[in-house]
């Protein structure tokens, strides 16, 4: 993860309607930058569904929430239309984000050794220092706790 008090690294990545983000369009605002492993599988739309709940508490605190995964764009679409996502999903299907924010990690399961996203997530302050970094959050208690960090 990376460190308390540094300033968070800038992006541009595509959303779920391939309009392009950056983190810096997000200066004057808390940003909480969510890393889930993959669109429609059990833990991520636990998380997902998990924010959409707590996106009012959070729009009320001058604050977004930005989810990133390497699925595609087509996908996130698909994710967010499903679930009735409020918020915004980033497409990284070339783990450049992901690697920069340090969360694509060896993972280990079934016995198999393998690269993957470790479920993470970051809590930028309005000037884009990272204020707080969680790695191997819990999908379902993530969204409350992020809610309350606010």
């Amino acid at each position: 993860m990376l460190k308390l008090g540094t300033k968070a690294p800038d992006f541009k990545l595509e959303d779920q309607k391939g309009e392009v983000h950056q983190l810096s369009d997000y200066l004057g605002k808390k940003v909480i930058l969510y890393f889930y492993p993959k669109d429609n599988t059990s833990g991520c739309t636990k998380q997902a569904c998990g924010f959409a709940q707590v996106y009012p508490d959070i729009l009320e605190k001058n604050a977004v929430i930005l989810g990133v995964s390497k699925d595609s764009v087509k996908s996130h679409k698909k994710f967010q239309e499903k679930y009735n996502l409020p918020f915004t999903l980033l497409a990284d299907p070339d783990h450049k984000v992901i690697e920069a924010y340090d969360v694509w990690k060896e993972k280990k399961m079934y016995g198999k050794t393998y690269m993957g996203i470790v479920r993470s997530t970051y809590l930028i302050n309005e000037e884009g220092i990272i204020e707080k970094a969680l790695e191997k959050v819990k999908p379902a208690d993530n969204p409350k706790e992020m809610a309350e960090m606010l």
